[in-house]
């Protein structure tokens, strides 16, 4: 069993104050959704604990197990066991999937990953995403629609086996059969090994990947904690509710 604990998070971005407080507790075997309005913090929480330059964390900590994250570099952070599945993927020109993924595997376990070892689990996790066969020998995301990229990001998720994974809004650009693949895949994987947090903004994500716990965040804090009784009343009435009934106000805005 592995727990990331974020405790009173603040971060800011360009001198102005995202996230005002963040407390979270994720233990492997569990699923935290992360629902709110946009430009309310949630991908820079994502952002921030995976230790993206441009955000700039003033005050609190975050530890995976015994690791304090704020204090380690973005690759020692994947080694420790994060992994953050991007809202928008980059391109990689020149870089085939296939080596890319075997040395991101390298450098995350540290040892050496054997050719025909790699190239059996890497393909047997692309048929069950139901990818293009000619996948392996593409440059990363090179041309790739939004669906490809996304359902990539999971093939990396499933290849590298991380402790507790970041899902920033992995829904979207997701035709519905690629969202039930993608779904079930990442549901599949949640054991006392693995966990996740998924951040989104529809209800469809989450009817086949099962959360645990799901949070509402607004005005950079988690202000309501509970389980599928928020999804329900999210969907039946978007976030007008939470104004009247914690009586705070927010602004939709961009991340």
């Amino acid at each position: 069993m592995s727990k990331l604990e974020i405790k009173d998070l603040h971060v800011k971005i360009e001198n102005k104050e995202i996230l005002k407080g963040v407390n979270l507790v994720v233990n492997t075997g569990e699923v935290h959704a992360i629902m709110g309005p946009n430009g309310t913090g949630k991908s820079t929480l994502a952002s921030a604990l995976m230790g993206h330059p441009k955000y700039e964390v003033t005050e609190g900590t975050a530890h995976l197990d015994n690791d304090d994250l704020l204090e380690m570099e973005v690759d020692e952070r994947a080694r420790a066991g994060l992994f953050l599945a991007m809202q928008y993927p980059a391109e990689v020109p020149g870089v085939t999937n296939s080596d890319f993924m075997r040395q991101a595997l390298k450098s995350v376990s540290g040892k050496d990953v054997p050719l025909i070892s790699f190239i059996l689990k890497y393909e047997k996790n692309a048929e069950e995403l139901k990818m293009r066969k000619d996948l392996p020998h593409r440059y990363l995301n090179e041309g790739f629609s939004g669906g490809e990229r996304k359902r990539n990001e999971i093939l990396q998720l499933k290849t590298l086996k991380p402790k507790i994974a970041i899902l920033d809004e992995i829904d979207s650009g997701l035709d519905i059969d690629a969202l039930k693949i993608v779904g079930e895949n990442v549901n599949d994987m949640i054991s006392k090994d693995f966990g996740c947090i998924l951040i989104t903004h529809y209800q469809r994500i989450l009817d086949y990947i099962k959360p645990t716990h799901v949070h509402i965040m607004i005005n950079g804090k988690i202000v309501l904690t509970g389980g599928k009784e928020l999804i329900e009343k999210i969907d039946a009435n978007g976030y007008e509710w939470v104004k009247e009934e914690l009586g705070i106000e927010f602004e939709i805005g961009q991340e």
